[in-house]
């Protein structure tokens, strides 16, 4: 009996430690038959989310419960009806993203996009066609075995990163097929947002279903379009819109597809994009945690002197900084390391930063990376900040701040004067004055008068 807990436990530790790390609860709201996503499903399953499938007409359904969320995560696929209903009205999922809850959304170009979804995206600045019945189309980069007509099943190759200093979290090798996309253009003016995958530059989007033979009026076109787009808030909650929910169905996660350029067939990577996508959006990765957070009185190689985060320092100290750094990897913390062309700064700033400095990891552990610093403390006394403010896309956002008072030298504490050279100057002026005072009184009192001047003084007596 006993043996057979110690496997179960075993087990249930197993399937804890594969869980997201804010959560496992999964709210999953369809409409269609779930048994076109069998494997989407059972992938995470398979990754420890405890999945509940349910309608939008449900009248029971809440976000909510006793003030709490009820669900950590949620994955919207779009319905067949209007709207969402009462319990997944955009204020509801907006607080449901306040809460720190996970939003997965997934569109469709072969049905139109309800209002409250598009009232909804408006609020987060991501702006879909006004017709909300788009589809994102391309003449050079589609199937020709499944759209040879249409042209809208996209085949693009696995994102690079948006930038160089960002984490590749959702390349790879192989293609990606978008069937039917829902294309979404990205507001300028937001810094939470970012494209995962942008359409190629001969893409456009049109209504499906106008009868016109041509397009007179675009949405968008070329890289305004984005057919994965993100927002992460800034008290981190993660929100992705997927803009083919095509693209998650059993047929596409190892279809057989074919560009217009290419000789032969080839399978499709979309499985292991949607984990991606998924794990990215449910917090699996890209999530950072700060551990110990330490400064100190050192020296100049950075050698601990004092008590460790005293409350006070005094103008010209030597300073150490440490921060202690992880990031989740899908079931564990691992140690934090920026990419080559990023760097972690600290700012030791008053009203403006007074030092800028670039955090260099220092020790690393099992499950974190220590990043250190040694400055000298300005010539400036009063209450200044040790702040690290490190916002990068897809990452979680890092935000410390910590107080200290910087007081200026006692009296005790100033140098003597024959310790500054620059002093030695008027140091040799005043003893040169005190020198000549005193061999002239010397002289004067110990001068005898002439003999001369001694009978010229009787005389005139």
């Amino acid at each position: 009996m006993r043996w057979l807990l110690a496997v179960l436990l075993g087990f249930w530790g197993a399937c804890a430690s594969a869980l997201s790390s804010s959560g496992s609860r999964l709210l999953v709201v369809l409409e269609e038959d779930k048994g076109l996503y069998s494997n989407f499903w059972a992938d995470l399953e398979a990754r420890g989310y405890d999945i509940t499938f349910e309608s939008p007409k449900n009248d029971k359904l809440s976000l909510f419960s006793l003030g709490e969320r009820a669900f950590d995560h949620l994955l919207i696929l779009p319905p067949k009806s209007k709207g969402l209903g009462p319990a997944l009205t955009p204020k509801l999922l907006l607080d449901f993203v306040n809460s720190e809850g996970n939003i997965l959304l997934a569109l469709s170009g072969k049905s139109s996009t309800a209002s409250s979804i598009s009232s909804l995206l408006l609020e987060l600045d991501i702006h879909i066609s006004p017709d909300r019945s788009s589809v994102v189309v391309d003449h050079f980069n589609y199937d020709i075995l499944s759209a040879a007509e249409k042209h809208d099943v996209l085949l693009l190759p696995r994102p690079s990163p948006v930038r160089a200093e960002l984490k590749p979290y959702f390349s790879g090798e192989g293609v990606l097929a978008f069937p039917r996309p829902a294309g979404q253009s990205l507001g300028a003016a937001s810094p939470l947002l970012a494209p995962i995958v942008r359409a190629p530059e001969t893409a456009y989007s049109y209504n499906a279903k106008e009868d016109a033979g041509t397009v007179e009026e675009s949405f968008a076109t070329g890289s305004q379009l984005a057919l994965v787009s993100t927002l992460q808030a800034r008290n981190s909650a993660r929100f992705t819109v997927l803009g083919s929910v095509e693209a998650l169905e059993d047929k596409w996660f190892s279809a057989s597809v074919q560009g217009p350029k290419d000789k032969k067939p080839s399978k499709t990577e979309n499985r292991e994009f949607a984990k991606s996508i998924t794990a990215w959006t449910f917090q699996e990765i890209g999530v950072l945690k700060v551990g110990k957070v330490e400064h100190y009185l050192s020296d100049k190689e950075g050698n601990i002197e004092g008590e460790v985060n005293p409350i006070i320092y005094r103008i010209k100290n030597d300073i150490t900084f440490n921060i202690e750094i992880s990031e989740y990897d899908f079931e564990k913390w691992v140690p934090y390391e920026t990419p080559s062309e990023d760097e972690l700064q600290l700012e030791f700033t008053m009203l403006s930063p007074w030092h800028r400095l670039n955090l260099q990891p220092k020790t690393r552990t099992e499950n974190s990376t220590i990043y250190s610093t040694t400055f000298t403390s300005p010539d400036q006394h009063g209450i200044f900040s040790f702040r690290v403010n490190y916002n990068r896309p897809f990452l979680t956002n890092i935000e410390e701040k910590h107080e200290v008072t910087v007081r200026h030298f006692a009296h005790d504490e100033y140098p003597r004067s024959w310790k500054i050279t620059g002093g030695w100057v008027w140091i040799a002026g005043l003893w040169s004055v005190i020198g000549g005072f005193l061999a002239f009184v010397f002289v004067w009192l110990y001068s005898a008068p002439s003999a001369a001047a001694e009978v010229k003084i009787k005389k005139v007596q």
